[in-house]
């Protein structure tokens, strides 16, 4: 890159808007949308090629400046030029522009709304390409001409900055990009956030991303490897520290629940907590059954010791090895110390495995000890097999840990291989405010121990409670339902909460946050004005839903523990409480277009969406086979692993991505999700989730608009409005509801705009 061009780039002209005629509009030869991909102006000419993109972002004090390296590649034999053009929200400055080699000196213009909408225009109707449709209520950045080498790669890089709007201590920076699912160009983006003010959190709806800290205001993001392609606009919030729990909220308005969804984020301070402000006592229980023997009692004793040693002085420990009867390194737990530590080790290097599994009486004794004063009671519980010995039924095993755990001890499972009872181990653990971790045949034990431990160092808030109110204290039960998750987990230091949930009327929504704060009851009053719920934040509602769906299908699968032969599982399936949940999983898929491994069929082109009855039926079938009769094994593995992604769900999945039951990724293409909406692929058609219910050959439409028309451009409009002009952006025809009304859009299918 030519840094002194890069750094000097003509301000002058990127400060004026442009007037866009029709032949301005249209590029010489190659239009490059990274965000979408390579257009041809000559149907004779092969598009140049987006291979990837690299966004580095930089936050300082709300600055963000944004710069995109967009990879491109000529297949053809000869030169190209190219131009690029890049939706950007609103409010932007455009700080450079070059690429690779020699050529004139390289410019870019930022282009108001309404000349970057009649570019957007000429270059759809004159392409015949919905695509770039859902960028029509952007602005634009518009770049010179520049050369791509025949058979060759160009890199060109784009810098523009923008002041991020904050809405209390929250700060939100977006990146537009597609939202089809069949884009799957990789997008590498880093985010490095700076500030004086410490940063609580940080949170993306939209991807799934990994942040390493610093310093309290200085925090590195980017998106995990396996969401690279994963498509969507890329939005990060993060939270400032006000020294004490932090909260802010993100809602989508929707009239039809007289309310409408919300995300609370939470965040804890960045300090670190003083010593010992809350104690733990940890409990390990150990599987030393014969199935344990070689590599995996090594690993597991090193995991013990691990635990024992991060342990702080004055906390507390004890250790419970089992197979059919049960040790007991001490009658109640000890207090942590040179001496019992040194105790413990000799005790642990005794264990030699052997004989069956009674985790039924593992799991008691565990759970009756009297805990140590004022700590944290903490159960760390391995087994690698399925209960033999003793007390056998999943059903009344996983209830003691709700009827028979008087002290509300925390019970973190480990399942160590995949001859485990996979829906038992996550019960036990969603019944005590605590999650399951699962350790494969190729994993290290200690490792994974050693992970989640880490994680529960630093309690800072625990026997977390919720209360909604008025804005006079008075309590409003009432304003708010479908809470998820239903039940809050501690929250130990870096971690934060996503609660999920929909609200009823307009007025303020008060949320006072407590429980045991570092050491001492104390709560956090947050109150937030409703008037800026937002359709930009539609992703609200999918993530309610996916966790709904995951937790009624969690639901079906405990109903599978009852004291039955695990063959019966007709029975199950037959319960009116099955019924019930099933038809509420369908309901929220179809809507929603959230499919997992058990309503995946509603894909398929063959699928007719208005027989609910059947529906429910294909639904209960995969959930009999599969979630209720499918108890261990990798295929039980596979469930669990995407219930519990599923039930935590933080991030938007437009692809539909789960595990099958040989652990391969699935991803769906044929439903596309847009903003709030979803359409479903019936041969060249796209019909919206609203008219699912409706059999195709008898949809009537209100209207039938033509592509390219007067009317359509209109409709592209009007739909902005909404921030719904994305729904336009589908090739094919799109069957779609517009203010009550039904609309029949004759789109042109991908072919036409690829043809030669």
């Amino acid at each position: 890159m030519r840094l002194a061009t890069f750094i000097t780039v003509a301000v002058g002209i990127l400060a004026q808007p442009v007037a866009a005629t029709a032949q301005e509009a249209r590029p010489r030869a190659q239009l490059v949308i990274p965000q979408s991909r390579g257009f041809s102006w000559d149907r004779r000419t092969q598009a140049v090629r987006v291979t990837k993109v690299d966004a580095d972002v930089s936050i300082n004090e709300q600055i963000a400046t944004t710069v995109l390296t967009v990879h491109v590649q000529n297949p053809g034999s000869r030169q190209l030029e190219a131009e690029v053009m890049i939706p950007v929200p609103d409010e932007v400055i455009v700080r450079g522009f070059d690429f690779q080699g020699s050529a004139s000196e390289p410019t870019a213009q930022l282009l108001a709304h309404d000349d970057a909408r009649r570019i957007y225009n000429e270059i759809v109707s004159k392409l015949r390409d919905p695509a770039l449709l859902e960028f029509a209520g952007f602005r634009m950045i518009r770049s010179s001409v520049f050369p791509v080498p025949a058979n060759g790669t160009q890199a060109v890089r784009i810098t523009y900055e923008r002041l991020l709007p904050a809405d209390g201590g929250r700060v939100d920076y977006v990146l537009p990009r597609s939202q089809s699912v069949t884009n799957q160009v990789p997008w590498n983006i880093r985010v490095r956030v700076n500030s004086k003010r410490a940063v609580s959190t940080v949170y993306s709806p939209s991807h799934r991303v990994e942040a390493d800290r610093t310093a309290p205001g200085t925090v590195s993001i980017r998106v995990a490897q396996s969401a690279i392609r994963e498509p969507g606009d890329f939005r990060l919030s993060y939270l400032m520290d006000d020294g004490n729990v932090s909260a802010s909220l993100l809602a989508y308005p929707d009239p039809t629940i007289k309310g409408g969804y919300f995300v609370l984020l939470a965040g804890l301070p960045t300090a670190p907590p003083p010593k010992n402000a809350i104690k733990r006592e940890v409990t390990i229980v150990l599987d030393r059954s014969g199935s344990m023997n070689g590599k995996k009692i090594k690993q597991a004793r090193e995991a013990v010791r691990q635990v024992v040693a991060g342990l702080e002085d004055g906390e507390a420990f004890n250790i419970i090895v089992y197979n059919e009867a049960l040790d007991v390194f001490a009658e109640k737990p000890v207090i942590k110390s040179q001496k019992t530590e040194q105790e413990a080790f000799e005790f642990v290097d005794s264990i030699r495995p052997r004989g069956g599994t009674n985790i039924h009486d593992a799991l008691l004794e565990s759970l009756r000890q009297k805990p140590a004063d004022g700590m944290l009671p903490i159960v760390l519980f391995l087994t690698d097999g399925l209960p033999t010995i003793g007390q056998t039924s999943e059903k009344i095993i996983r209830d003691v840990a709700t009827k028979a755990n008087p002290f509300d001890r925390r019970v973190f499972t480990f399942g160590v291989g995949v001859d485990v009872n996979t829906p038992l181990l996550e019960g036990i653990a969603d019944r005590t405010r605590s999650r399951s971790t699962f350790v494969l045949p190729d994993e290290d034990v200690e490792v994974k121990v050693a992970q989640v431990f880490k994680r529960l160092s630093g309690p800072v808030l625990s026997d977390t409670r919720l209360k909604v109110l008025n804005a006079d204290d008075s309590s409003a039960k009432s304003r708010v339902h479908d809470m998820l998750p239903s039940r809050l987990p501690d929250l130990f230091r870096d971690d934060q909460l996503v609660l999920v949930g929909q609200y009823r009327n307009n007025d303020p929504l008060v949320f006072e946050l407590g429980g045991n704060y570092l050491g001492k009851d104390k709560s956090f009053r947050f109150e937030f004005q409703l008037d800026k719920a937002s359709a930009r934040n539609s992703f609200v509602p999918r993530l309610w839903a996916s966790r709904k769906i995951g937790v009624l299908i969690d639901a079906i699968r405990q109903l599978g523990a009852a004291d039955r032969p695990l063959a019966d599982t007709t029975a199950v399936v037959d319960d009116p409480r099955s019924k019930e949940l099933v038809d509420e999983i369908v309901r929220l898929s179809t809507e929603f277009g959230i499919l997992t491994e058990y309503t995946a069929f509603l894909a398929r082109e063959g699928t007719d969406l208005s027989k609910f009855s059947l529906l429910a039926a294909a639904c209960t079938d995969g959930l009999k086979k599969r979630a209720v009769g499918t108890r261990s094994g990798l295929s039980s593995y596979n469930q669990t692993l995407n219930l519990s992604d599923q039930k935590t769900k933080g991030w938007a999945n437009p692809s539909n991505r789960f595990f099958d039951g040989s652990l391969k990724l699935v991803e769906i293409t044929n439903v596309q999700p847009v903003n709030s909406k979803c359409y479903y692929a019936r041969g060249k058609d796209w019909i919206s989730s609203e008219l699912a219910g409706t059999e195709q050959e008898e949809i009537k439409a209100d209207r039938e608009i033509e592509f390219g028309s007067d009317d359509f451009f209109k409709l592209v409009s009007d739909l902005g409005k909404q921030n719904r002009q994305g729904e336009l952006a589908l090739y094919g025809n799109i069957l779609l509801k517009v203010d009550g009304k039904t609309i029949r859009v004759k789109n042109p299918e991908r072919t036409v705009a690829l043809k030669r």
